[in-house]
């Protein structure tokens, strides 16, 4: 796996000077062991860095302190190896705004059962010593990711990679900025809509609109000489349809395509957008819907959303970010259409063209068709289907003074039969915990038609960066019950009302 460079998660191993000068030798000992293994195992998405043991409240509130000035810490993890007095971590803990993940683990793995004294109950007091620093932050209601079991264990190496990639998602939502081109949801559109203030106070997010104008002039003023080399790249990448190849009768079709494509690319950059939006009714000085640009800038990386939706957009971003190194991609996805044949029911996922090529299970096909809304020239599309397995769908829906995050576990599957006039990129699934329940749920919850679709993250990553930012998060999943689903929106709105 290949880890982020810039980005690092800071152990912290506590203890106290009770024991004297050779135990906290080994103690520093065993920490950088942990941390030395924890960071080569090649199961972590960043770089682990061990820090000196803290012994003193100056210690721990100064490395808490560090941690929150250092941008590329993005969490830290703690690990008491003996007994480390709780008290003294509450000016750093109540200080600390950097996700916290507490490893609950031992050196050895093995009790000696023959030779264990008084000197190795001492050294060896996690068991209890991480009891003690759980009180605090159970009385400090602190947020954080409780990881037991031997620190070799496969299980806490996935736990922790699982919590390091929503600390990095966290990371991102800090510092985004979405640009939302033409400035505008789809008009009379609800859902896609939201409190901007409040989405950059809870998670960050700086959204603002830019004038479709300056876009099209950055589109206009594309070097002619990037054109060809970008056309090189699609015909490697793709199966490119005759009419778009050298010679055919809508290469220029394709030719505007890439030239959206590079001065979007340049806009986003100049701007430092990690996320944008487009809506098909405000296409102002374009002449095609800029399909393919989007569907590559998304597998580049940046996070869209359609007809105007930021809070797509920036899950897409986020969701992005989370799954680096890992198979299966992200994208905007709209629910579509549905088979209701008995017992084969299931959704048809799509979107009119901007569905991402990450999660796309064989080599795409570049093609051109008329779109039949937005009244401009039919646009280039990237067209394929997702391979089957396990995914997830997730919305975020402004509920008006908070967020929800509404995450459905599903079985992708592939299309049942090829869709010929249907030439658009689409995912194919059956939500759980069955096409009734699952549809019933997500509406009840308030779900989007808009989500971040995803076979690359569980809907445990996402649970664990919504309880990062303070978020409610309905999971529906094989084990949801609509009775009890009704009577969680119902507790959980009481509880946010009281602040909770």
């Amino acid at each position: 796996m290949e880890k982020s460079s810039q980005q690092e998660i800071w152990f912290l191993t506590g203890s106290q000077h009770l024991y004297g000068v050779e135990a906290l030798k080994k103690v520093a000992e065993h920490a950088a062991e942990i941390a030395g293994f924890l960071d080569r195992s090649g199961k972590l998405p960043v770089r682990l860095v061990c820090k000196p043991t803290l012994t003193t409240p100056d210690e721990i509130q100064a490395a808490c302190q560090e941690a929150n000035n250092a941008p590329q810490c993005i969490g830290v993890v703690t690990w008491m190896h003996t007994f480390s007095p709780a008290k003294m971590w509450i000016a750093g803990l109540t200080r600390l705004a950097k996700p916290l993940a507490h490893l609950h683990t031992q050196y050895n793995r093995d009790l000696p059962w023959a030779e264990i004294d008084m000197d190795f109950m001492n050294l060896n007091q996690s068991a209890h010593g991480d009891r003690e620093f759980g009180f605090i932050g159970a009385r400090l209601r602190l947020d954080r990711c409780i990881v037991v079991g031997h620190w070799q264990d496969e299980e806490v190496l996935a736990k922790l990679d699982l919590w390091a990639r929503a600390a990095s998602g966290l990371a991102e939502s800090r510092q985004l900025k979405i640009g939302r081109f033409g400035g505008a949801n789809m008009r009379e559109v609800a859902v896609t809509g939201g409190d901007r203030v409040e989405a950059q106070i809870k998670f960050g997010w700086a959204i603002n609109g830019y004038a479709m104008g300056d876009l099209v002039k950055r589109i206009d003023a594309v070097d002619e000489a990037l054109v060809a080399p970008l056309l090189d790249e699609y015909e490697a990448l793709y199966h490119v349809a005759p009419e778009l190849q050298k010679g055919g009768a809508r290469r220029e079709s394709l030719r505007r395509a890439a030239r959206q494509e590079l001065g979007m690319r340049a806009f986003l950059k100049e701007k430092q957008l990690g996320a944008f939006t487009t809506t098909f009714e405000d296409l102002y000085g374009m002449d095609q819907l800029p399909g393919l640009a989007c569907q590559r800038l998304m597998a580049e990386g940046y996070g869209f959303g359609a007809e105007g939706d930021w809070k797509t957009a920036a899950m897409v971003r986020v969701m992005k970010v989370m799954g680096r190194g890992l198979a299966g991609g992200a994208s905007l996805m709209e629910d579509y259409t549905y088979h209701l044949a008995k017992g084969e029911e299931r959704i048809l996922g799509s979107h009119m063209l901007e569905i991402c090529p990450s999660i796309a299970e064989h080599k795409p096909t570049l093609e051109v068709h008329p779109l039949g809304i937005g009244g401009k020239a039919d646009p280039c599309r990237l067209v394929f289907a997702a391979g089957p397995g396990a995914g997830v769908n997730a919305t975020l829906v402004d509920m008006g003074g908070r967020m929800r995050l509404v995450v459905n576990d599903l079985d992708v599957v592939r299309p049942s039969a090829p869709t010929p006039k249907l030439p658009v990129a689409c995912a194919v699934w059956i939500p759980k915990p069955d096409f009734k329940r699952g549809c019933e749920a997500w509406i009840l919850a308030g779900g989007a038609h808009h989500s971040a679709f995803t076979q690359a993250l569980t809907a445990e990553h996402l649970e664990t960066f919504a309880s990062m930012v303070g978020i409610e998060m309905i999971h529906i999943n094989a084990e949801t019950r609509i009775p009890a689903l009704k009577k969680e929106l119902r507790w959980n709105d009481a509880a946010y009302k009281l602040g909770i």
